[in-house]
């Protein structure tokens, strides 16, 4: 059986979970069928062999199986039928789903000794949820091969190397694969010479950084980490905490602190509807400890903030007290609310803000993107802007990796008069995103405070 002698220590390391990804050419399944067609017929394994899309047999492992089996001289030693692969003396099987149209038939699939994700760039987080308990006899094996594709994905965020934990991730590309035939290096070499950024990610499976659809690229976003300094900016100005409020289940609230252009901090709790003023008073002690006005989601629970923090300032500091300053100022937002400045032109377009964006949750977002494109222009490019309107990000910010995942999610949307807005947190749902709450926070921090002296216990002064 030939098999990658690069790969021999990652075959024979037992884990629950293993991770093979890498470019095309690395011979990754092409080893995988060899190494199933060996085990089989030496052992009685259960093979369990998934794909994201099978609309046929012929979509899935099913033919390169039986050309391993050919040429390891092993065909009168398999039973091959029209949908199974059976060894006759050992009792192996092959199973093949596509796991969009079978993942009831796969959650209900018994006694699976290995099971074979293949082309698992599209793995989603609801899926895995399904198929991982379905591996749970003892000593199984979970084989994860693709090609990295967004960083962002689901398999590129969820597995990492821990052996200590079962997983094992391994990376490999075209030139640990001994079997490469010359006219593909020279297919590969062509396209390094034509297109470099191109050839890392189809044949070194450099995962891409950025997403077209998304409102906010992970490039921006990089750019923004410590540019203030990057690029010797003193840092000043108001102090805020923008406050995503957490809706019910498994919803998290979050806080994102700042001053200024720089992003200071991160945070996130589990908090219920019944716990709102216990998770009021916490942000109320931040805000008051760091001098912080506070933006907070006023739909669904948050719509109580208010009359929470107007309590807790109350009972600090009475309501008869004239010592303005003290109090902790806060505003809400409205994510569905009406835009601002609607016949002011957009950036340096002709089209009014009135006309595109569809509602002020947009707005501000669009305005994040703009400002951490322009970080990134300076940064990497050398394209001054005003110090003033860049953003920066603490690279000692708690949870920043999350931070930065969820800020390059939402993708780009258009309601029914073609005006921009951000994907919804139902869409996002419906592609198992959980909702990017730190990211909300973190829009809201940013977004101006308009009356910050004026507003005492939820109302201004005359």
């Amino acid at each position: 059986m030939r098999l990658n002698p690069n790969l021999k220590t990652f075959w024979r390391t037992r884990a629950d979970i293993k991770c093979l990804k890498g470019g095309r050419a690395s011979s990754k399944t092409h080893d995988a069928a060899g190494m199933s067609v060996f085990l089989a017929a030496n052992y009685t394994l259960k093979f369990l062999c998934l794909r994201a899309f099978q609309n046929r047999i012929e979509d899935s492992v099913y033919t390169l199986l039986i050309d391993k089996i050919e040429s390891a001289g092993y065909t009168d030693d398999f039973h091959v039928t029209n949908n199974q692969i059976t060894h006759k003396k050992t009792g192996s099987s092959f199973h093949f789903y596509g796991i969009n149209r079978n993942l009831k038939e796969i959650k209900g699939f018994e006694g699976a000794d290995i099971c074979w994700l293949e082309e698992a760039e599209a793995l989603t987080k609801a899926q895995w949820e399904i198929i991982e308990p379905t591996i749970r006899k003892e000593g199984s094996e979970c084989w994860i091969l693709y090609n990295p594709k967004h960083i962002t994905d689901f398999v590129e965020t969820e597995f990492k190397h821990d052996p200590d934990n079962g997983v094992i991730v391994r990376h490999i590309n075209y030139d640990e694969n001994p079997f490469i035939s010359d006219t593909m290096l020279r297919k590969i070499e062509r396209l390094k010479a034509r297109d470099y950024d191109e050839y890392e990610h189809i044949y070194l499976g450099v995962p891409l950084t950025d997403n077209d659809r998304v409102v906010i690229k992970l490039s921006w976003i990089n750019a923004c980490i410590d540019a203030h300094e990057k690029l010797g900016i003193e840092v000043s100005g108001q102090k805020r905490i923008g406050y995503d409020v957490a809706d019910s289940g498994a919803d998290e609230n979050a806080t994102v602190q700042t001053h200024g252009i720089l992003t200071i901090n991160a945070d996130k709790w589990k908090g219920l509807e019944d716990e709102l003023l216990t998770s009021c008073k916490r942000v109320y002690s931040l805000a008051d400890s760091t001098g912080s006005v506070v933006t907070y989601d006023s739909i669904g629970v948050g719509a109580g903030c208010g009359s929470k923090f107007k309590e807790i300032n109350k009972d600090k500091y009475g309501e008869g007290s004239h010592e303005q300053t003290q109090y902790v100022k806060y505003q809400i937002f409205n994510a569905g609310g009406a835009i601002e400045n609607p016949l002011q032109r957009y950036a340096d377009t002709e089209v009014l803000n009135k006309d595109h964006f569809a509602n002020i949750k947009a707005q501000e977002w669009w305005g994040i993107a703009d400002r951490m494109k322009a970080t990134y222009n300076w940064v990497v490019k050398g394209e001054e802007c005003d110090p003033d309107y860049i953003i920066s990000i603490s690279s000692k910010c708690n949870h920043l990796d999350q931070l930065k995942t969820e800020l390059a999610t939402p993708f780009r949307d258009y309601d029914k008069n073609c005006k921009v807005k951000v994907e919804s947190k139902e869409d996002l749902k419906n592609r198992d995103v959980k909702s990017p709450n730190l990211a909300d926070a973190f829009i809201m921090a940013y977004r101006n405070y308009k009356d910050a002296v004026g507003m005492v216990f939820g109302t201004r002064r005359r």
